[in-house]
């Protein structure tokens, strides 16, 4: 092996590493276009939000289908990761789990428009679902678990239950200006607070 191939081989690493944050900004800007211009919304307006050539977005996700899937995954993760970090960096528990909420609205929002899309393969979505209840709901709970044992809020509620309830408040927020989901969300988590 000459000096040229190992330069070679260290490139592979950073290279890989650059193609996947690319592909977080496409899925990033992608969303972002999902939430304000629908799932429909034309290739390159995400392309502009994303600052790269239409044929990137092609390059990656060769179909509509491909990247309305790749986003449901990439904002499942984000919110999955995101629960430990702000369990850490908090004030309280209860914060960190008002804080999760809140990021989890933003997915849902997104969600509802991409679920239509999906539900059309139904066996397609069912996966998808499942995947989003795998990496969810036990983020969730160990939320719930960190604010019950500091005695922040009620003991009785399930990650479960807390979901779905949030999920039906959602329902509409994407169809009417007048609708905040996020509010009525606020409420429902400050209502687990146990009285003292």
């Amino acid at each position: 092996m000459n000096d040229g191939d190992k330069g070679a081989g260290h490139a592979t690493p950073s290279r890989r590493k650059d193609a996947r944050r690319n592909k977080e900004v496409l899925l990033d800007a992608a969303a972002a276009v999902f939430v304000t211009k629908g799932v429909e919304a034309p290739v390159r307006d995400i392309a502009a939000e994303a600052g790269v050539g239409v044929g990137t977005i092609y390059r990656h996700f060769p179909t509509r289908a491909d990247l309305i899937i790749a986003v449901y995954r990439h904002q499942v993760d984000a919110c999955a990761e995101a629960g430990p970090d702000l369990l850490a960096t908090s004030a309280t528990p209860h914060a960190a789990l008002g804080r999760w909420i809140d990021l989890f609205v933003d997915f849902l929002v997104t969600k509802h428009g991409l679920a239509g899309v999906l539900q059309s393969d139904s066996a397609g979505f069912d996966t998808l679902h499942a995947y989003f209840l795998d990496r969810l709901v036990p983020v969730c709970t160990h939320l719930l678990e960190a604010a019950a044992a500091a005695d922040e809020i009620r003991s009785d509620i399930t990650a479960y239950e807390l979901m779905r309830g949030v999920g039906n408040l959602c329902i509409g927020a994407d169809s009417d200006p007048r609708y905040d989901a996020r509010r009525l969300v606020g409420l429902l988590i400050a209502g687990l607070r146990r009285p003292h």
